[in-house]
């Protein structure tokens, strides 16, 4: 195998959750590009239409399946179309999740357990349904989660904490799986993507790129290529970890 076949997703089948938009779609057109198959997921149809169609430019089949991820029976009819299109699944990426950021003394407890099955159970659930395919395919699991999970700030009780529990799902499902199917995360800092956009203006922007060692802002396609290279055969002795992709934060940048 060669350096650049190491990088190298050809012949691949990737289902890619909460792809209509910025993280999610940034992760489905390096897939594509480096020659996976992709089935792009979210619940707004005109937004998977069109990252299906623009992945499919690389001249890789695209499927764009509609489905509310807190639906168990939707993850499962999710996964049989799937099959049924593609044949096969080789890689997972539980990218859908989100929580708003506010006082803990505002968050009731049926919020809470909101936020833990929206970032947590809907991830859980469709690694077990996925898991008989990703076996038989030697596949891997790529998990989403979040520098909220380990940064001590305020405002983030609830999204940090299922986050944390999304970062040790990861780290146990590997050990249950292995050898045969990788799991690995990626804990995002602070991305510049259009759900984060409507939350900073200028100065605050600004305020979150002196705070981080890099000095700049992360971009949707860094947690892509992060997530290209855990799904990829160059990653082939890694399961059970988390790559952190925070340019430098180890404590909260954000100015609030």
């Amino acid at each position: 195998m060669t350096h650049q076949d190491n990088f190298s997703l050809k012949g691949k089948t990737a289902i890619i959750t909460g792809s209509g938009k910025g993280i999610g779609k940034a992760i489905a057109l390096a897939f594509a590009e480096a020659g996976a198959n992709v089935v792009c997921v979210a619940r707004t149809q005109a937004d998977i239409d069109a990252v299906a169609e623009q992945a499919s430019q690389y001249g890789v089949k695209s499927l764009a399946v509609v489905c509310d991820v807190m639906d168990e029976s939707a993850l499962n009819a999710l996964v049989v179309q799937t099959l049924e299109v593609m044949g096969q699944v080789d890689i997972l990426v539980n990218n859908a999740g989100g929580a708003r950021p506010g006082p803990a003394m505002s968050v009731s407890g049926e919020q809470l357990t909101r936020d833990f099955e929206f970032n947590v159970t809907t991830a859980f659930n469709l690694c077990r349904i996925v898991a008989p395919h990703l076996q038989a395919q030697s596949g891997s699991i790529v998990n989403i989660t979040s520098a909220a999970a380990r940064y001590s700030q305020k405002n983030f009780s609830s999204y940090g904490t299922s986050k944390a529990a999304l970062d040790h799902l990861t780290h146990l499902l590997a050990a249950e799986f292995a050898p045969t199917i990788r799991v690995n995360a990626i804990s995002p800092g602070a991305i510049m993507t259009e759900a984060l956009e409507q939350f900073l203006d200028e100065a605050s922007t600004q305020a979150v790129i002196e705070r981080t060692p890099m000095k700049a802002m992360g971009k949707p396609e860094d947690i892509a290529n992060a997530a290209v290279f855990l799904a990829s055969p160059a990653a082939r002795w890694i399961t059970g970890k988390t790559l952190e992709v925070d340019g430098g934060a180890e404590s909260t940048p954000w100015p609030f």
